[in-house]
């Protein structure tokens, strides 16, 4: 199998279903733990009352530890019925859903905060240059939704470790939405990781 297609399996359900079953790890962060984002999420959601959708939740223990600090208004959503059902018994105070993240069944505007800590990154194959048309169905209809289900003025936080000259072109809504990039260093600078912050237009 070619690295492409290993990339490819991440963006369906069965991979994660596998994966879930008999997991080497009770949770697995992609990117950054919540310890070295809690900074950027503070600043970013002031209000912890705000209500927020951590989508592609998987086992990640980012939405335990916000909810344990105050955050108590956070759906989780992955398309991996094993997963969703051992964190909701793992974690039953908080909201666990199975939902495909390009179709969550939430109504129009519903939320303040979308977070993407490496859920579009599991999408993408193939050259970034020149993404395949089958990523760029599914990415558009992943950016299309959480326009959807976005308030007025609403946010998605995207945390990844891809330059923005490939991701701008899958998220930029100039007539949507305003986008800021900031950088999230490692210990030391030696890699840096990128915080897409998405802000949806009032008007």
């Amino acid at each position: 199998m070619s690295s492409n297609d290993k990339l490819e399996e991440l963006a369906h359900p069965t991979y994660w279903d596998e994966r879930y079953v008999s997991p080497t790890e009770d949770s697995y962060e992609w990117f950054k733990n919540y310890d070295q984002i809690r900074e950027f999420v503070e600043k970013r959601i002031p209000e912890k009352s705000s209500s927020i959708i951590n989508l592609g939740c998987g086992n990640s223990l980012m939405s335990p530890t916000m909810h344990e600090e105050g955050y108590c208004n956070i759906a989780n959503i992955d398309f991996s019925k094993i997963i969703i059902e051992k964190m909701s018994e793992k974690y039953p105070e908080q909201t666990w859903k199975v939902a495909d993240v390009r179709e969550t069944g939430y109504p129009d505007g519903h939320f303040d905060i979308a977070i993407d800590k490496g859920t579009l990154d599991a999408m993408l194959s193939g050259s970034l240059w020149n993404p395949p048309d089958h990523v760029k169905e599914r990415t558009t209809a992943y950016i299309d939704e959480i326009i959807r289900i976005l308030k007025p003025a609403g946010k998605l936080l995207y945390i990844t470790y891809r330059q923005p000259h490939f991701i701008k072109p899958i998220v930029v809504r100039e007539d949507v939405w305003d986008l800021n990039i900031e950088k999230l260093t490692e210990g030391g600078g030696m890699f840096e990781y990128f915080a897409y912050v998405l802000t949806m237009k009032s008007g």
